[in-house]
């Protein structure tokens, strides 16, 4: 599932790098529970919980039915 959810980030990367920041994937566990670090702008921005819920972890959970959450280390 890592190479899966690698692959969806690719996806989403480049809007985040249009606002000069960016996502790491962390860890992708047994349980469905996707750990990322959002970096540069994404890492200090007031929105970077939005971000996290409403843009990857939807865009996640919507092409791979393993992911149960994701949550910013």
């Amino acid at each position: 599932m890592k190479e899966q959810v690698e692959k969806v980030l690719n996806e989403v990367r480049p809007a985040l790098q249009a606002d000069g920041g960016d996502v790491e994937l962390v860890e992708v566990g047994d349980d469905g529970i996707v750990k990322v670090r959002l970096t540069g702008a994404c890492g200090s921005c007031p929105m970077s919980t939005m971000t996290l819920k409403m843009g990857i972890e939807k865009t996640l959970k919507a092409k791979i039915p393993g992911v149960q959450s994701v949550i910013q280390v």
